[in-house]
């Protein structure tokens, strides 16, 4: 069943913003009935990320690195022949044969700033804003309409995004994410060792590496909660998401109340991806 088809049986106007929810829900739910299957891409900094859905359910998802991905795609196409439609976000490089390889499996929408989107966009150089960061806000428009959102996504960079009530992108923050951090410190001094993050989080450090964990874990701690706090005094309903590589490390480590859902971005990619198959 085609979506044009069902703008015409139902007069929609994709113009509205309203008839946008609209088209995003009932093409769904025609693609189930067809049991179309659609597939999001998030080629990352470090890692590329997939996800199969049918319709707006989430079937599987898998993470691989660079080295993987041709292998990773090809392993797709046998298990899931019924994906006929993809959406590529890239931060990050994609080799031009994974590209090849998507084209085959299936019609490939590359998300920009071109792409139809749920939301308005008042961020004053749409051109340069992530793909990633287009995404999250997509999701937050769909799953938390006429709310106040403020969407944190704690991956190599960290980066807070806003939505207002009136469905309005109004722009955000970046600061450099945990593991960024840490080569920061190893990079730029002469005998700081290179490290991970560590569950255990000292107040105070001890000895030079537990120093580091805890200059950069409660650095990190209090950035977002106090980022978190100077909205909160601006929008008092405010519905707070954080997503991304570090989102379950952080949540239970941050004093306010969040929604933690790794998978938000690639919910938003599927979305997208709704608005922008006709």
């Amino acid at each position: 069943m085609h979506f044009c088809f069902v703008s015409s049986l139902f007069r929609l106007r994709i113009n509205s913003m309203g008839y946008l929810f609209f088209a995003v829900e009932i093409t769904m739910y025609f693609c189930r009935l067809c049991n179309d299957m659609n597939l999001t891409v998030d080629v990352g900094n470090t890692l590329f990320k997939f996800a199969v859905f049918n319709g707006n359910t989430l079937v599987d998802t898998q993470v691989c690195e660079k080295q993987q991905v041709l292998h990773h795609i090809k392993q797709l196409s046998v298990s899931y022949p019924k994906l006929t439609h993809c959406i590529l976000s890239s931060v990050g490089s994609l080799p031009s044969q994974a590209i090849l390889l998507l084209e085959e499996l299936a019609s490939v929408h590359v998300l920009s700033h071109t792409s139809k989107i749920p939301f308005t966009n008042t961020y004053t150089t749409p051109k340069t804003l992530g793909p990633d960061r287009i995404a999250l806000i997509a999701g937050a428009a769909v799953q938390f309409p006429k709310k106040e959102v403020l969407v944190i996504d704690g991956g190599s960079a960290i980066t807070y995004d806003f939505l207002s009530i009136d469905n309005q992108y109004k722009g955000g923050s970046i600061s450099p994410g945990i593991a960024m951090r840490y080569k920061s410190l190893h990079s730029f001094t002469a005998k700081l060792p290179l490290l991970e993050k560590t569950a255990v989080i000292p107040m105070i450090g001890n000895s030079t590496e537990n120093s580091m964990h805890s200059g950069v874990l409660q650095g990190v701690i209090h950035e977002i909660d106090g980022v978190i706090n100077q909205y909160k005094d601006q929008y008092s309903d405010l519905t707070i998401i954080l997503t991304g590589g570090d989102a379950h490390f952080l949540r239970d480590r941050l004093k306010n109340d969040i929604f933690a859902n790794s998978n938000f971005l690639l919910e938003g990619l599927n979305y997208i991806l709704e608005l922008n198959k006709y």
